[in-house]
């Protein structure tokens, strides 16, 4: 062997040093391979569990079939409508003693009210006491409502008597010292060939001749209010009741959740809150303009409830969920949407829909024009929550709510 291949050799049988560097391309391979490992899993396990959301998507029909809705983005939160806390300085009455007190009416100083439970309440000091039930036991749950009733608007009329809506066995006249029950229309009625499904809210003239009253769908009824929200149904109408003739005719249809009603001062028209649309309609039910309508005010901060007169000759408006500028509008993103309502309305149970919507009180005065002159809020709704309605008397407005268990009394002076 010669001196260069003896080189050679002993090259080739070095002994290696065994470095960090000598695995670089080991360890960036096995690396990779990992990686690939966990992107493979993950895939499969969202696969895994989106598959059965995917199926259930498929099969499972929407019980909604919503309408396109095309609303103006909400008004800025500033000037009349800057957020303030003056309902949380409300006061509590007969919490707990009753449930859902939608709407509040006055004689002399004595309150009434309809409730969840399908009564007329006298409510005295600290006490209720109830005048008369329209419909019959059990009662406590949506599925006993169309037995049991579900008393929303109320009115007094000329004579003293209570005038009440109930969403589904009709309108009614009460003898608030009797309790002697009268049915006026029956819930279900056919009238002008759709039945009345949900009956809402009712005015009465000053001469007691002649009951206005909405009926919010003829598809859906009151415990299926969110379906009608959320399909934006124009099947809601405005009815007039004859107390001579004793006969009912449609004075308005075609609307999106008509919901309050307010006879204007002349009675030849009336508000009409268009819920969905967070409008107030102007419905002209006499007169030479008789079966037209028109604009009070558009673009409310949030979705119109009950309406109410105040004492400066304006109208008291109730909201319970509110259109947030600046914020994020749930049902103003859903509104143009119909396939995302159907897919949640696959998904979620509606108590889960409900909490999409978090609870603001507003209450807002408005005077002709649509002219917002003063407006209350609880965000959040800590005192005052779930607004239906607010009945001013004496100095104090009166918070009806769809389901809280007491009514929120304010006085005004110190709002």
């Amino acid at each position: 062997m010669n001196e260069v291949e003896g080189l050679r050799l002993r090259r080739l049988n070095r002994p290696q040093v065994i470095t960090d560097d000598l695995h670089m391309p080991q360890s960036k391979g096995s690396s990779s391979y990992s990686g690939k490992v966990f992107r493979v899993v993950l895939v499969s396990l969202a696969v895994f569990l989106l598959f059965p959301l995917l199926v259930v998507c498929l099969i499972l029909e929407s019980p909604i079939q919503p309408d396109v809705l095309r609303l103006s983005e909400p008004p800025v939160m500033s000037g009349c409508y800057e957020p303030n806390l003056e309902l949380r300085d409300a006061q509590r009455l007969f919490e707990d003693q009753i449930q859902g007190p939608e709407s509040i009416v006055n004689i002399g100083d004595v309150l009434y009210t309809g409730t969840a439970d399908g009564k007329i309440l006298k409510l005295v000091g600290r006490r209720s006491y109830l005048v008369a039930r329209l419909g019959q036991p059990p009662c406590g749950t949506t599925e006993a409502e169309p037995v049991c009733g579900r008393p929303l608007g109320m009115r007094v009329g000329p004579n003293g008597t209570l005038f009440v809506a109930d969403a589904y066995l009709g309108v009614f006249e009460v003898n608030p010292t009797t309790g002697e029950v009268t049915r006026l229309v029956s819930g279900g009625q056919v009238v002008a060939g759709r039945k009345l499904s949900f009956i809402n809210d009712l005015d009465v003239t000053a001469d007691g001749r002649k009951v206005y009253f909405t009926d919010s769908s003829t598809r859906w009824q009151r415990r299926d209010y969110l379906l009608l929200i959320m399909e934006a149904t124009a099947d809601g109408r405005v009815l007039e009741y004859d107390m001579d003739s004793r006969e009912v005719t449609v004075v308005m249809e075609n609307l999106r959740f008509p919901n309050g009603i307010q006879l204007l001062p002349d009675e030849e028209s009336v508000l009409v809150a268009e819920t969905t649309m967070a409008r107030i309609r102007r419905v002209h039910v006499s007169g030479l303009n008789k079966g037209g309508m028109d604009m009070f005010v558009e673009n409310l901060p949030g979705f119109p409830d009950n309406i109410r007169p105040s004492s400066t000759g304006g109208y008291w408006v109730a909201m319970a969920t509110i259109r947030p500028n600046p914020g994020f509008s749930m049902m103003d993103f859903l509104a143009q949407r119909p396939w995302v309502k159907k897919l949640v309305f696959k998904v979620f149970s509606r108590e889960v829909l409900m909490k999409m919507a978090p609870p603001y009180s507003l209450v807002v005065e408005l005077h002709e024009g649509g002219v917002c002159t003063r407006s209350l809020h609880d965000p959040q709704g800590l005192v005052a929550a779930y607004v239906s309605e607010a009945h001013e008397h004496d100095g104090y407005l009166y918070l009806g709510s769809y389901r809280s268990p007491y009514i929120s009394r304010l006085q005004l002076r110190r709002a």
